[in-house]
């Protein structure tokens, strides 16, 4: 299975010596070992500044099974091309795993038809990510729930279309609750949303979340060759119709 990492690294996180201890070389680096060490044949592609998407290649694209999607402050940057042809695929059976800010990005609002807006507060509290869905593939080995003891709040109203399923459910030492983790069939393609992963936070470094990565790797990835979009076409019809010649 070919699994595609697609981050920001741009200044604003390159500078940020607390996100360099979490991530040394970058999200998107962190990410891709991750899943290569999960046995999964990775790229990794980042966004620098000022860079409109344009490393995610055609080529690179269209041999991707899944693609994880990492943003955070430079989503107006993608271009809409790259957005569409990432939308096509997902329609075609690519799965996609939106993670942590990439709630804003481009891909996932275009893919869900809403604004995807909530409300936030970064100061490093506790997180208790329950388990809401035990029988779901994404949640296999898990307890109940998972305590974080350090991540961005992320609170209701989550602006998102009903999921399909609820598969998380963060609770914060703040007070506020957030859908954590929910997926989407679009298409032929599954997506998977989840919140943790605050990138001068260490959730990616967690055993246990990244169990749920590998999970939602495997459940999001297609059983089948991905194809072309679906045709809108006039067909004959298979049995003759009454009264008609």
């Amino acid at each position: 299975m070919n699994v595609t990492v697609f981050s920001e690294h741009g200044k604003a996180h390159r500078d940020n010596p607390d996100v360099l201890r979490q991530h040394p070389a970058g999200i998107h680096e962190t990410l891709k070992a991750l899943f290569s060490g999960a046995g999964f044949d990775t790229t990794a592609v980042y966004q620098d500044d000022g860079d409109d998407g344009s490393m995610l290649t055609d080529e690179i694209l269209d041999k991707t099974d899944v693609l994880v999607w990492w943003g955070h402050c430079m989503h107006d940057k993608v271009s809409d091309a790259l957005v569409e042809k990432i939308v096509a695929r997902v329609l075609c059976g690519m799965g996609c795993i939106f993670l942590h800010s990439a709630h804003l990005s481009k891909p996932l609002r275009r893919l869900l038809g809403t604004g995807c807006t909530l409300k936030w507060r970064e100061v490093n509290e506790r997180e208790r990510l329950w388990v809401t869905a035990p029988a779901h593939p994404i949640a296999a080995g898990l307890p109940e729930h998972i305590e974080l003891e350090s991540e961005e709040m992320y609170g209701e109203h989550f602006d998102i279309p009903t999921p399909d399923e609820l598969v998380f459910i963060g609770w914060f030492e703040g007070g506020e609750v957030f859908r954590s983790g929910v997926t989407y069939n679009r298409g032929k393609g599954k997506i998977f949303y989840f919140q943790p992963g605050h990138e001068s936070n260490p959730s990616y470094h967690n055993p246990l979340v990244r169990k749920i990565l590998i999970n939602a790797a495997n459940w999001v990835a297609p059983s089948f060759e991905i194809g072309k979009p679906a045709e809108c076409s006039c067909v004959a019809p298979l049995e003759k119709i009454s009264g008609k010649k």
